[in-house]
């Protein structure tokens, strides 16, 4: 009777054992090779791809980044500006304001005083010396003087308000001589006409000295 076939038992273990291991030590042997020259090309295109990768975002970083150190800068300008700006427009506007409330104060005084000064100018001029007669002639004169120291109170008056006014003034030549003097005070006159007479001469004085009181009281209740 005839045996039962294995094949197992033609198969030399440590053989099998041996390729296995040889097998190995080559795949190992592959995998520890130096790279050949395609596989270094490779490596080195894909270093520089990486690198021109992190290049192009450095720079787009470096944009990014001078963009907002621009806006940064534009907007402190404009806050400054706008602050110094509304500083200079606000100190304007007062300024302005208050130059405009004293220009047209001063030209409203200055026209009231052109009214007067003409006022007084008429009054001047229509003093007519040669139509008076020997009956009214003291009390034309009175009249008169009493006028010219009126529109003389009146000058003194606007020059103080207006310092244009003070400028240099054309001198007028004395016609009088002690042989003409007005016969005003050659002649007697009444008690009624010497108080008018010297109510006319000082009392431009007595406004004068008037103000001159006031003022120093106001400079004392200021201290």
């Amino acid at each position: 009777m005839a045996s039962n076939y294995d094949a197992t038992e033609f198969i030399d273990g440590d053989f099998e054992t041996h390729k296995t291991a040889h097998s190995a030590a080559i795949g190992a042997s592959a995998a520890q090779r130096a790279p050949m020259l395609e596989e270094l090309e490779l490596q080195r295109a894909e270093q520089h791809r990486q690198l021109a990768e992190l290049k192009r975002e450095k720079e787009e970083r470096e944009r990014k980044l001078a963009a907002l150190e621009e806006t940064r800068r534009r907007q402190i300008e404009f806050q400054t500006g706008r602050k110094e700006i509304l500083q200079n427009l606000t100190r304007g506007v007062g300024l302005l304001e208050e130059a405009e409330f004293n220009s047209r104060r001063d030209a409203e005084q200055m026209a009231k005083a052109l009214v007067e000064l003409r006022d007084s100018l008429a009054k001047v001029e229509r003093i007519q010396e040669e139509t008076w007669s020997k009956d009214t002639g003291d009390v034309e004169l009175t009249r008169a003087l009493t006028a010219i120291e009126n529109a003389r109170l009146e000058w003194n008056s606007n020059r103080l308000k207006f310092p244009l006014l003070s400028g240099p003034t054309p001198e007028v030549a004395s016609t009088v001589t002690p042989e003409t003097k007005p016969s005003l005070f050659n002649e007697q006159l009444s008690l009624w006409q010497l108080c008018r007479l010297g109510l006319a001469l000082t009392w431009p004085l007595a406004i004068v000295a008037v103000l001159g009181v006031a003022a120093l009281l106001a400079l004392a209740m200021r201290r």
